[in-house]
């Protein structure tokens, strides 16, 4: 790995050791999610190891942005649920789960997508604007919308191309746009609280906007 890559802070955060039983539980987690795609692979289908493995990106960068531990454990284990959820058929058999589901994961992805965005000076950091919990919600809301319908069209082109067995219905993605949205309001507001990535991060805060009286 070059001197360049490694001085990345994304990349300073993936290579930086566990310190604690809780960053060790989190990998814990990572790891269990390489397993998972094995053992779907296995004992399984192929299909359901390539719904499995869809998901190993979203367990790994909870480490890119140095999210605190209980929060990398927490989206890592809601990606998981999410997508052995689709293997054991729950979104079928237990009524409204898969709005729940759309919901906590879209909160945890629109979470990521909220910090790496304002890290990289895309968006502005929800806790260092004028109005935290307004520009969160906002932000949070718009940002997850945006995930579901990319998601919904991943689903579509699913069923169209790789197997009749995905269910997309008008109802069923109305609903789980809805659901993503008040995960996308809850993840703003969380970030707006701030506390969410590791105080040893590589990655630096956004800058505060700076803000001008008008001129009279």
């Amino acid at each position: 790995m070059t001197s360049a890559v490694r001085a990345n802070p994304f990349v300073q955060n993936f290579l930086r050791p566990p310190a604690t039983a809780l960053d060790i539980a989190a990998d814990g987690v990572r790891l269990l999610g390489v397993i998972s795609v094995v053992i779907a692979a296995v004992w399984f289908t192929l299909l359901d190891a390539g719904v499995v493995a869809f998901s190993l990106p979203a367990l790994m960068l909870p480490r890119f942005l140095a999210l605190r531990p209980g929060w990398d454990i927490a989206v890592a284990l809601s990606v998981l649920v999410a997508a052995w959820s689709n293997i054991f058929g729950l979104y079928e058999s237990i009524p409204g789960w898969d709005l729940v589901v759309h919901a906590v994961v879209s909160g945890a992805i629109t979470l990521m997508g909220l910090q790496a965005l304002a890290h990289v000076g895309v968006l502005p950091g929800p806790a260092r604007s004028r109005h935290p919990r307004v520009s969160g919600a906002v932000l949070g809301g718009m940002l997850a919308l945006a995930f579901g319908a990319l998601w919904e069209m991943v689903e579509w082109a699913g069923r169209t191309f790789v197997t009749a067995e995905i269910i997309v219905s008008y109802n069923d993605t109305i609903g789980d746009l809805a659901a993503d949205g008040v995960g996308g309001v809850v993840a703003g507001l969380v970030l707006a609280g701030g506390r969410v990535t590791r105080p040893d991060s590589a990655l630096r805060p956004p800058a505060r906007a700076e803000h001008r009286s008008p001129r009279r």
